[in-house]
């Protein structure tokens, strides 16, 4: 009874006019059909970044991600296609800290939500110490995690670690034991074997594969189900991959995915819904290294904003850089006059308070209902 009536005051609360104070702490939560969506965002450009293994630039221009409206531009952008939210690339460093600070501004300015993941692999793909992991996960959690802007998850901020794959179970629980009461870490594991083997020290899987193609990698579906009722078993968060293409042949990959005016990315947004995700991660908004990137561009303009607009059922509306946080901006999910995306979240942020109902609880109620710059610079995970 207490979970149909937070339900029911929830479901009050997205009703177009109803009062609400503000934003409230998120949780990827909410119809299994529209999970909150998630987009990959990458903050290592300066000018000289758009001179090396690109073969596209972004339809604004060689930017640097120091440039505040570029980021306040890049908010209103995604949130005009039914992205809820980044999960921004991150390792502690005067440059990254200063930037991912602005991010935060920005998207506490428009009512964004942000995560991170925590880029433990070097240029050369080689594992960072253990000891400057554990401080940079500390670091973050004592200068970044207490932001409304962070995706919450039972009151804890939303932290991916990737690079999980090359780290012992100690050592990977040596990092974890000391933020988890104030941080959810998911894993970045590449197979049900591979999650289960730190699974007791972590809080789930964001799997990043990004070299997939939905019509040429045999299983590939399947592997996302197993995945994510793998993860769903323990009671932890799932969050499945889809990208819009894939060509990583200047920086060292062989094999690249055709984008096939977004029936590609089409194709992969359906199969992660079919892993019944906690949220789905779209890679990217912006590498452009590997061109998994969505951010609008000078070869396909916002082709694949729109491509996704469809596939989240949102209205295209104008960007506006000049009103931070004005409705304008805001994604129609709903009636209009409405603001969907605050009674999205105001909606997802009962997970805190409902912490007394298990996963279990709320799974079985959704099936009543229905009956150095790695990442940005050649980070491919593959299977």
């Amino acid at each position: 009874m207490r979970l149909f009536w937070a339900v029911l005051a929830a479901l009050a609360l997205c009703l177009p006019g109803a009062a609400a104070p503000g934003p409230p702490p998120a949780a990827p939560a909410g119809d299994p059909s529209d999970p909150p969506l998630l987009a990959y965002y990458y903050q290592w450009f300066s000018p000289g970044s758009w001179q090396r293994a690109k073969t596209d630039l972004p339809l604004a221009g060689p930017y640097s991600s120091d440039d505040p409206q570029v980021i306040d531009r890049q908010i209103a952008e995604a949130q005009s296609a039914g992205i809820d939210g980044f999960v921004v690339g991150w390792k502690q460093g005067t440059v990254n800290d200063r930037r991912l600070r602005k991010l935060v501004d920005a998207a506490e300015a428009r009512h964004f939500k942000l995560a991170m993941i925590y880029q433990s692999l070097d240029f050369y793909r080689r594992p960072l110490p253990v000891a400057q992991v554990a401080a940079d996960f500390r670091y973050f959690r004592d200068h970044f995690a207490d932001s409304p802007a962070m995706l919450r998850v039972g009151g804890r901020p939303l932290t991916v670690w990737s690079g999980t794959w090359q780290y012992s179970h100690d050592d990977v629980a040596r990092v974890t034991s000391a933020v988890r009461g104030d941080l959810k870490v998911l894993a970045s594991e590449k197979n049900v074997d591979g999650y289960r083997r730190i699974a007791d020290v972590t809080d789930g899987d964001a799997y990043y594969w990004s070299s997939a193609d939905p019509e040429a990698t045999p299983g590939y579906a399947a592997k996302l189900v197993d995945m994510g009722r793998a993860v769903h078993a323990d009671h932890k968060i799932w969050l499945a991959p889809c990208a819009p293409g894939f060509d990583a042949r200047l920086v060292g990959g062989t094999k690249p995915v055709p984008r096939r005016d977004g029936a590609t990315l089409t194709a992969e947004y359906d199969a992660a819904l079919r892993s019944a995700p906690d949220a789905i991660g779209l890679i990217s908004w912006n590498e452009f290294s590997e061109n998994t990137y969505v951010e609008p561009s000078r070869a396909y303009g916002d082709r694949y904003l729109q491509v996704l607009r469809d596939l989240r059922g949102v209205r295209a509306t104008a960007v506006s850089r000049t009103d931070p946080g004005g409705s304008g901006d805001v994604p129609h999910r709903s009636a209009p006059g409405a603001d969907p995306s605050r009674a999205y979240w105001a909606f997802a942020g009962l997970a805190a308070p409902m912490l007394l109902i298990t996963p279990l609880a709320v799974r079985r109620l959704r099936a009543a209902r229905r009956s150095g710059p790695a990442p940005a610079e050649g980070r491919e995970t593959g299977p």
